[in-house]
């Protein structure tokens, strides 16, 4: 299981960004999400807080749907 975080802030997008706490893009404002078998439970719970949330192109590719 792997520790998550959603970025407080937007992309370009608009879309807060779920990270992996050992993703080298994972920022400085962040919300701590928890333990998750898989990045795509993460970004499920980080749409409860953020309806706008995606998974990194980088620690959540599997996730990641822009």
């Amino acid at each position: 299981m792997d520790l998550y975080y959603v970025h407080d802030g937007v992309d370009n997008e608009g879309q807060h960004e779920v990270h992996k706490d050992s993703c080298f893009k994972l920022p400085n404002d962040k919300t701590y999400l928890g333990y998750y078998s898989n990045s795509k439970e993460a970004v499920a719970k980080a749409k409860s807080i953020y309806p706008n949330s995606d998974g990194c192109y980088h620690c959540c590719r599997d996730a990641h749907t822009r």
